[in-house]
């Protein structure tokens, strides 16, 4: 028997961008419930983008292009059959796309030690919007390791 669908919480669109993205990206940067924190990096981080000298400009668009660059299209989930496990390339659904970009931006912003998290999180999207960067680096990984399992793909359930 399948288990039912569970129903998410709709997460309420940010109030200065009007964007549900932002709003998931301010609930993935808050730490211990303190959310205000949380807006003041991100927005902080979107002034930074805005403030750019090189490659900066409208900090929406960056952030879009960014989590599009970050978000993988394909990844392996580990399948076992007849006593072996298998890793089998399967395609990223869109929602788990948005949110495997946001944690791996995020997580590469947090890795930077001894800078300010905006800024950390502000050049990490600046990266991401430019095809480089760590979070881009492990899209390419997941990508890479799901085409050396294609033999595989016809375990897919």
């Amino acid at each position: 028997m399948r288990r039912p669908i569970k129903k998410k919480p709709q997460v309420q669109p940010d109030e200065r961008y009007n964007s549900i993205e932002v709003a998931r990206l301010i609930n993935y940067v808050m730490l211990r419930g303190q959310k205000e924190t949380a807006r003041k990096i991100v927005y902080g981080a979107f002034e930074e983008i805005k403030n750019a000298k090189e490659n900066g400009g409208e900090p929406l668009e960056i952030f879009e292009k960014a989590l599009s660059n970050a978000g993988p299209q394909m990844e392996v989930r580990s399948r076992r059959v007849g006593g072996a496990n298998y890793q089998v390339p399967r395609e990223v659904r869109p929602e788990r796309r948005l949110a495997l970009a946001l944690r791996w931006i995020i997580s590469a912003a947090r890795s930077g030690k001894g800078t300010p998290m905006h800024k950390a999180l502000a050049q990490e999207l600046m990266l991401a919007a430019n095809e480089e960067g760590s979070a881009v680096k492990k899209k390419e990984d997941t990508h890479k390791m799901a085409e050396a399992n294609r033999a595989f793909a016809h375990f897919a359930w």
